[in-house]
């Protein structure tokens, strides 16, 4: 039950007391009143990452290819491919079940626990009436539960209490009509590029190996496209393995004018065209050993720019104070991807965070599902005269072939970084500083809007620094500033809030320091 509005007083002598000012305390007021909230406080509620955000990407069973046209009057290309697949899998595995070998149960897909599992462990160990000393990172991200992602570090953007009451409360972040509707809208954008067939994968081992292998293709099809989608990432942020999924890579900057105005002004910082410098000075006295060992300068690779795509209710674009969490995500994406593209990530760290053995051979059926969908995807992609010519090898056994010769996940990784540097040649310098967040409504989706900023890599090292203290445990979450008092009305855990109740009692004692102020003027 909401509380009672308080009775306010128009008072802006603001000497002592609490530090709310009257406008202040009209938010807080109307806070309390339970009045129904205006358009605008809707609209800021549709970017609440905490009941609309999830990582659209199902990482476990399914292979991505590049999108083939349909052949009219036949079978697709693909849709043979996958037919040829189920029947190398079954084949083999009739063959395990003559020899009397059994593999484990995978008929769900491999992840360290459930969703499900995640709540009932988080409910079966807690005691509501003991108090949990450990920190969340300790209590929600440690084995054998799922390592952090982009998604924890980013909703605690929207509040903190209400990200620290959701995990506390369900154990897991609860699936919202709007995540599943946003998930129907990402699925439609993925198949535009990717054309997904479902594996079936016998070892956890195999599991990661398609995940990998998927991000292989992904960087394929971005050279090959101009465009990949759903590219999965991973990384480490202060020594912990975090994962997320980019929306979107591509080619096509999305704001010229703001990328040039920023090259501009680092031309502004360069040294003027006639000012001499040293390697000049020492090539005019006839420095021949410097002229000698320079090292020769290439010309700049093709840049890749990130857009992630938010799903609304509403058509229109967050206004400022919701939208920090949608950059911060931007931002950490734009820092995984170049942790990857310099190697800067080992599998190792991977392999112990998920008790996976690096060095074990994929199984038999992985690689002969998942290289006879890629032989028969590729040979459809071969024109008659391309097969022909026996001296050059086609794409159908290259595909074979680098899994026969990438068979574990140390291998397979050393080839997706590979991929990485190919696509990222400058590293970090090939990633676009300009980034994108792309609105589009639930309901059709169309676009609505879309904004655009620059990458900020000491704002974002101060929030993740910030936001760590906390998954450690060195600190309390914190409820949002008063003037964002609207993300409440959308809170379940509006009523018994920490932070609310506290602002509550500051606005009471406002009003009881300015009427003793004003008695005894």
């Amino acid at each position: 039950m909401a509380s009672p509005a308080l009775p306010l007083e128009d008072n802006n002598d603001t000497d002592y007391g609490s530090d709310f000012s009257a406008g202040e305390e009209e938010i807080v007021s109307r806070l309390l009143s339970g009045a129904s909230p205006s358009p605008a406080i809707i609209i800021e509620e549709d970017d609440n990452p905490i009941t609309t955000e999830i990582e659209h990407h199902d990482t476990a069973q399914t292979l991505r290819l590049p999108r083939l046209p349909t052949i009219t009057g036949e079978r697709s290309p693909l849709f043979q491919a996958a037919r040829a697949a189920e029947q190398v899998a079954e084949q083999l595995s009739r063959v395990v079940a003559a020899k009397g070998e059994r593999y484990p149960d995978l008929s769900t897909p491999l992840r360290e626990s459930t969703p499900e599992t995640q709540g009932t462990e988080t409910q079966a160990t807690e005691d509501p009436n003991t108090p949990d000393a450990r920190s969340p990172l300790e209590r929600f991200r440690t084995q054998p539960k799922k390592a952090l992602s982009v998604t924890d570090l980013v909703s605690p953007a929207w509040c903190e209490l209400q990200y620290w009451y959701t995990l506390t409360k369900h154990g897991r972040k609860r699936q919202t009509a709007a995540m599943r509707e946003g998930s129907r809208v990402h699925k439609v954008l993925e198949e535009q590029v990717h054309t997904t067939v479902h594996v079936n994968i016998e070892t956890k081992e195999d599991a990661w190996g398609l995940r990998i292998w998927n991000v292989i293709q992904g960087l394929k099809t971005l050279r090959d496209t101009g465009q990949t989608r759903e590219l999965e990432i991973w990384g480490t942020v202060d020594g912990l393995v975090v994962n997320g999924v980019i929306d979107e890579l591509s080619y096509v900057c999305p704001d010229a004018e703001l990328e040039e105005s920023v090259e501009n002004s680092k031309k502004q910082d360069e040294p003027p065209a006639d000012q001499t410098t040293i390697a000049d000075f020492f090539k005019a006295a006839g420095s021949s050993i410097l002229e000698a060992t320079r090292p020769k300068r290439r010309s700049q690779s093709k840049k890749v720019y990130i857009c992630d795509v938010k799903t609304r209710g509403v058509k229109s674009i967050p206004s400022a104070a919701a939208f920090k969490p949608t950059r911060i995500q931007l931002m950490l994406y734009h820092r995984l991807l170049s942790l990857l593209a310099t190697n800067n990530v080992d599998v190792s760290i991977l392999a112990s965070r998920y008790n996976l053995d690096a060095s074990k051979t994929f199984s038999d059926s992985f690689i002969a599902q998942v290289g006879s969908l890629n032989e028969e995807f590729f040979s459809a992609q071969t024109s008659p005269a391309q097969s022909q010519e026996s001296s050059q090898p086609s794409s159908s056994q290259d595909s074979m072939t680098v899994l026969l010769e990438h068979n574990n996940l140390s291998a397979l990784w050393s080839l997706m970084i590979a991929e990485f540097q190919l696509t990222l040649p400058d590293g970090a310098s090939s990633l676009g500083g300009v980034l994108k967040a792309e609105y589009r409504s639930r309901n059709d989706g169309e676009v609505v809007g879309s904004k655009t900023f620059l990458m900020d890599e000491e704002e974002l090292t101060r929030y993740v620094e910030r936001e760590m203290q906390w998954w450690k445990g060195e600190r309390e979450p914190v409820g949002v500033v008063v003037e964002e008092a609207f993300k409440c009305r959308s809170c379940d855990f509006a009523d018994g809030c920490e932070w609310r109740l506290k602002k509550v009692e500051e606005a009471r004692e406002k009003v009881r320091m300015r009427r003793r102020r004003s008695s005894n003027v």
